[in-house]
């Protein structure tokens, strides 16, 4: 398999006969190189993780229908809970659905006290119009949640057994801590550790699912890619400029679909509260240059770390990636300095 946009034919004389010629003659001179494929077992793995996702966004979709219908039932607690699908949340959609209509007694089959909303407010948030076919459709689309949450529960097991293929050594174990919304109920770091060979959660930004995902796209052979910077420039999160009669005139734009590449950049984008030096660099490009630009910039710096860690079989080291504070103060007083002497001024240390 090749990438068909690397070997495109002379504009205006595309034909398949010409396309299978030119091919041919590539083929000939050795000069077609072959796409990344994974292996069937991460084939499989993709493909299980893939539908989980499609489950999960289904799910979600089901939880905007719930909350509309609430709305049209002129009951608003869900504007009263951080968290529809909570505990609380969840036993008063299905004590609703069971046909309890009655504020009081909706009220005492939770812990209010753990609320930040008082109990007055909650009660009047429950007081609505609990019309059948309101509640009948409520039903309904609680069934479809549960459903999508079974079908996610569904593969997960598919892909816990994928996984032990891969890490035959690691043992079956569930988190013993409460699975959050939309987590794994397995225990991935221990798989992931053993597939991989380190420990790449320890990196900034970087989660048990999105070292799945990763995972799941690239394998874990690093040395299909010679380098790290065409293992970025595959993930299309290499610059890509435009240079005409020996000037820069901008960058090419590439839309890209690759779930690495998406699960990288999305570990950039939560590195805004972060108080690491991934964070503290992501926070000085956005500022400077823009969101959009950082995103791109510290996900290919990400991606660097992970090419590296894989390939060289190398735990995190966060001083690697500080930035040289002593350096960028020199930077920021000669900066200064040229700005004083074009303006007839000179700098002086303070005293």
């Amino acid at each position: 398999m090749i990438n068909p946009s690397h070997y495109r034919n002379v504009s205006a004389r595309k034909t398949d006969i010409n396309d299978a010629q030119w091919l041919h003659k590539l083929l000939t001179h050795g000069l077609l190189r072959e796409s990344h494929i994974a292996p069937a077992f991460y084939q499989d793995l993709r493909q299980y993780i893939h539908e989980r996702q499609i489950c999960q966004d289904q799910k979600s979709d089901t939880l905007n229908r719930i909350q509309n219908t609430l709305t049209k039932m002129n009951i608003k607690f869900q504007h009263l809970i951080s968290d529809i699908e909570g505990v609380c949340g969840m036993k008063l959609l299905r004590m609703i659905c069971s046909g309890i209509s009655d504020p009081e007694k909706l009220l005492c089959s939770i812990d209010h006290k753990r609320l930040k909303a008082s109990q007055q407010e909650l009660l009047h948030s429950l007081e609505g119009d609990y019309r059948d076919s309101r509640v009948n459709t409520l039903r309904g689309s609680l069934k479809a949640y549960d459903f999508f949450k079974e079908q996610m529960l569904y593969y997960e097991q598919h892909i816990e057994q994928t996984l032990k293929l891969l890490a035959p050594e690691i043992k079956s174990s569930k988190k013993q801590s409460m699975v959050r919304k939309n987590q794994y109920h397995i225990n991935l770091k221990d798989y992931l550790i053993a597939i991989l060979g380190v420990d790449l959660t320890a990196v900034e930004g970087l989660d048990e699912i999105g070292l799945l995902t990763i995972l799941a796209v690239t394998g874990p052979d690093m040395s299909k890619w010679p380098t790290a910077g065409h293992f970025t420039s595959w993930l299309n999160l290499s610059p890509r400029p435009k240079i005409t009669g020996g000037k820069l005139v901008g960058y090419e734009k590439r839309i890209t679909h690759n779930p690495a590449t998406q699960a990288f950049r999305l570990a950039a984008n939560c590195l805004w509260q972060s108080k690491g030096p991934l964070g503290q660099q992501y926070r000085k490009l956005a500022a400077t240059k823009g969101k959009a630009k950082a995103i791109k910039a510290v996900a290919r710096k990400i991606a660097v770390i992970f090419y590296n860690m894989i390939l060289k079989q190398q735990a995190y080291d966060s001083s690697k990636v500080q930035q040289d504070i002593e350096l960028q103060k020199a930077r920021k007083i000669s900066r200064l300095q040229k700005e004083a002497q074009k303006l007839g001024l000179t700098l002086q240390n303070a005293a």
